[in-house]
């Protein structure tokens, strides 16, 4: 019985994940598409590689480069890494080089939109950290050099990170060689920019709210974090150290809505709590794996 009353979930949770990746990847499309090929802009990656490529094979175009690039990859990391090779990788690198290649023969860029290279950057940079933070978020990629990443943990002990980043480093700097200082220079900037992007939605993303509810009134308190919010609390009973009355202690974490509707809730059932609210990234446990 519990095994059926689980496979609704399970396919709901797998319908919304598709749809995560399918929102994401739509995102870096954009920014790739958009704003990245048309100015030349190479912040490493499968797609920095690619626009370098079309600069000295001009008759090929960077969404045809970077299908045939990840497509290969694809192989490799399938022949290498076997069963262990995630669908999620493979769904949204086939999704991103697919529409990269329709758009390049439905929506032709003949050159950047603006004449801004500035505010170009900004959303070549943004979109596709964001893209990424959003697959990043529920265990998938987008495949490219994190397959040779994924190949390189397998079968050594190299720092992965530092790896990749060296890699995009080179990539990067071959813009300046390809399509001049300018470029090259803008293509650098892209790079710390992406790096740090990446962090900071991935970061923004998993934020919840601790409360730590000292009150002389938890019933209600109680009853409303696990009915009408679905969360669960402890409770630790304590006393005042000046007043030496009875106190009770409540632990719990909320996403930043519930936030400010237990705020508000406990202001009116009890003006005299204390509260101490705090932000916190990372949480491990029922009702927390994964995406909330």
């Amino acid at each position: 019985m519990k095994d059926k009353a689980a496979a609704p979930e399970r396919r709901g949770n797998t319908a919304r994940e598709f749809l995560m990746m399918t929102f994401g990847t739509l995102i870096m499309v954009a920014g790739i598409y958009f704003f990245k090929y048309p100015n030349n802009f190479s912040t490493g990656g499968v797609s920095g590689l690619s626009v370098i490529m079309a600069h000295y094979f001009p008759g090929i175009t960077p969404g045809t480069f970077g299908l045939v690039i990840n497509a290969l990859l694809l192989v490799l990391g399938y022949l290498t890494l076997g069963h262990s090779f995630g669908y999620k990788t493979v769904y949204v690198t086939l999704l991103q080089s697919g529409l990269i290649w329709v758009l390049e023969r439905v929506l032709p860029m003949d050159g950047p939109m603006t004449d801004e290279p500035m505010l170009e950057l900004i959303f070549a940079v943004s979109l596709p950290a964001v893209g990424s933070a959003i697959l990043f978020n529920i265990g998938a990629s987008s495949g490219g050099t994190d397959i040779i990443a994924m190949i390189v943990k397998k079968h050594s002990a190299l720092d992965i990170g530092k790896a990749l980043m060296l890699s995009d480093l080179v990539i990067t700097l071959m813009a300046c060689v390809a399509f001049g200082m300018k470029t090259g220079l803008y293509s650098v900037l892209g790079l710390a920019i992406k790096s740090l992007m990446v962090d900071m939605v991935l970061e923004n993303i998993h934020i919840h709210k601790c409360f730590h509810i000292v009150t002389s009134h938890p019933e209600k308190i109680e009853h409303y974090i696990t009915e009408h919010l679905n969360r669960s609390a402890t409770r630790v009973h304590g006393e005042g150290i000046y007043t030496d009355e009875p106190r009770t202690l409540l632990l719990t974490v909320v996403n930043r809505r519930q936030a400010v509707e237990l705020r508000r809730y406990i202001r009116t059932v009890d003006p005299t709590a204390f509260l101490l609210i705090t932000n916190t990234g990372e949480i491990i446990g029922k009702g927390f794996s994964g995406t909330d």
